[in-house]
């Protein structure tokens, strides 16, 4: 059953088209994650759904009375209240039955003769389940690291507020949950949680999120914007990577036969300019539909090789440095000499003290003790979370031109500030709009492009992954992994801090741990300390053989057809999914199915490694 359809869809930005007549529904229960490059319209595709704004063409159809909630990116409202007050501030029936109620109360207190009333409302709250309705609230809060229930909301920062609107949003039950980046400024340990109180919800949910593994475990499709027009997937996003490939295999294919029609057609054109005739106009036709076309098909690549400066023998020493603010201290007595391969991500609790050391590598923030040594060879890039620095009405081209109006790439060859916005994907039309008039991302792109255009030997990077789109990621990533430098970046990106660290600092009770690896790694050996801390359990008695059973020896031999007796299995559902495309309804069983096969071909490959080790030894 539908919730919402979109049909026709057209929506104009600033002069581009964001929106080109596209449809699609969201099913009941259904989980989707929109992906795209920044700027291509996910938030304002989010606030169309919700019905906050309007298209400039097309329908927005809602099935029956259904109730929606709606969690923004941004929040800059300014409120005395404090926080349980302001989560207390909403048009959620529950909690305005229990305001009612309240009310009710002080009427009764007054001597009111309210009794009626007041047993008929009791009766209400009692099969809503609404008693503890407060403690509910104060549960979420606690899960999203805010516990200081009486601070006005005035006094927070721009996350710490966002994590009051979730809480406020989560709480009021709905059809259908609208999140624009839910898990920027929340922590590890807060994604985990969120994750499954997600999961376990069965309201239908359209999200935006840059997380790639928050996607990978919560959605059943996958919506991609791109020039325009939104594409489908079903399944979560490892598949809809796979499904996306094929889809732009599949594009090249047929641009490939376009372009050999478009070659015949150029040459009858050339020959045929007088041509006047019915049939010779319509071939005319046809030919300047076949060059749009091939306009389309051309992509843009975010792709970029820096040359960085060399590093001396000198790189960046930590001398016993300590630092604290307001009575909290946030780093103690911590050392480290970084290695001209360091690529070092930080992680910790929001407010531990991860901006505190980058900026005192930086040089921004002294330290209360210790010292910090940089090698003279040493040039810093710091990419900030901030972009509120950035004159508004500056131009982005002239934004760039301040720092250089060139830059030289690894092989030698130069690159305009013109072309660098190209391929950090900004049009060659977009180079003169004012920054006021970006999106939030893109903004971060643009800050990130001037950072890297210092070429830098070392770049500090506090939360990149933050405001930035998939796509960007990845490039950001596969930059790194080529970048001749180091790289020093605060995150709670899972997937980012495994694909580019091979270091962690970990924030943990005051200190600064250091970790070998990525995030893999690290989380491999936090779970090797817990076990040697906790009480060792009763060792199990030592079985006399280890010899393979005769059953375990059966077993083992038609293990392997078994595999790939569930593995074809799997390719037939795959290949009937493909054929579905993005009839959510028709599919959900056998994604179902194919979740469940899944688990069962891994359950057979850890049991027939188990069965070969067992062998072995």
């Amino acid at each position: 059953m539908s919730l919402v359809s979109l049909k026709g869809i057209v929506k104009n930005y600033t002069g581009r088209a964001l929106f080109d007549h596209i449809d699609f529904s969201i099913a009941a229960g259904e989980k989707i994650g929109v992906v795209g490059v920044n700027g291509t319209g996910k938030s304002t595709l989010l606030k169309i759904v919700a019905g906050l704004e309007t298209p400039d063409l097309g329908d927005v159809i809602y099935y029956g009375d259904k109730s929606i909630r709606y969690l923004s990116q941004d929040y800059n409202i300014e409120s005395d209240l404090t926080i349980i007050e302001q989560v207390f501030k909403t048009d959620d029936k529950d909690i305005l039955l229990i305001k009612e109620y309240e009310l009710l109360l002080e009427r009764v207190e007054k001597g009111e003769q309210l009794t009626s009333e007041l047993l008929k409302m009791q009766d209400t709250i009692d099969k809503r389940d609404l008693w503890d309705l407060e403690s509910k609230v104060k549960t979420i809060l606690s899960k999203l690291g805010v516990r200081n229930y009486s601070q006005k909301v005035n006094e927070l920062s721009g996350g710490e507020r966002k994590r009051i609107f979730l809480a406020q949003t989560l709480l009021s039950p709905c059809d259908l949950l609208i999140l624009d980046e839910p898990t920027n400024h929340l922590d590890s340990t807060t994604i985990d949680w969120l994750q499954k109180h997600l999961l376990a919800s069965k309201q239908a949910l359209l999200l935006v999120t840059h997380d790639r593994y928050f996607l990978d475990k919560i959605t059943s499709s996958i919506l991609e914007i791109d020039h325009g027009q939104v594409y489908k997937y079903l399944g979560n996003y490892t598949y809809y990577l796979e499904q996306k490939a094929q889809r732009e295999t599949d594009e090249v294919n047929r641009q490939t036969k376009l372009k050999n029609i478009y070659r015949n057609e150029l040459k009858w054109i050339r020959g045929n300019a007088q041509a006047r005739s019915t049939k010779q106009r319509a071939r005319i036709q046809r030919f300047e539909n076949l060059e749009e076309s091939l306009k389309h098909l051309s992509k843009d690549e975010l792709e970029l090789a820096l040359i960085a400066k060399r590093i001396g023998n000198t790189t960046i020493e930590l001398e016993n440095i300590t630092k604290a603010y307001g009575g909290n201290t946030l780093i103690k007595d911590f050392s480290y000499k970084v290695e001209k391969s360091d690529c070092i991500g930080i992680i910790g609790k929001n407010g531990a003290g991860k901006s505190t050391l980058i900026k005192i590598i930086a040089g921004l923030t002294e330290p209360d003790e210790g010292q910090v040594k940089i090698g003279k060879t040493i040039e810093f890039g710091y990419f900030t979370q901030e972009v509120d620095q950035m004159d508004p009405e500056t131009r982005m081209i002239d934004y760039l031109k301040e720092v250089a109006e060139v830059i030289t790439l690894s092989n030698g060859d130069t690159l305009p500030a013109s072309k660098l916005l190209e391929r950090f994907l900004f049009n060659k039309s977009s180079h003169y709009t004012p920054i006021k008039k970006l999106s939030g991302g893109e903004k971060r792109r643009l800050l990130l492009c001037r950072v890297l255009m210092k070429a830098p030997n070392v770049l500090l990077l506090d939360e990149p992954t933050n405001d930035f789109d998939t796509f960007t990621l990845q490039v950001l990533e596969d930059f790194i992994d080529t970048y001749n430098g180091i790289v020093i970046t605060i995150s709670h990106d899972r997937y980012f801090l495994n694909k580019v660290c091979n270091k962690i600092f970990s924030y943990e009770e005051g200190i600064i741990k250091i970790y070998e690896g990525n995030y893999d790694d690290y989380l491999s050996k936090r779970e090797v300390v817990k076990k040697v801390s906790v009480k060792k359990e009763k060792p199990k008695p030592v079985t006399k053989s280890h010899k393979l059973s005769f059953m375990e020896k059966k077993e083992l031999d038609g293990i392997e057809d078994v595999i790939f007796t569930l593995e074809a299995k799997l390719e037939e559902i795959n290949e009937e999914l493909l054929g579905l495309y993005a009839d959510y309804e028709k599919a959900k069983p056998l994604m179902e199915q194919k979740e469940k096969l899944e688990q069962q071909v891994s359950d057979k490959y850890e049991r027939y490694e188990y069965l070969l080790e067992k062998k072995d030894n």
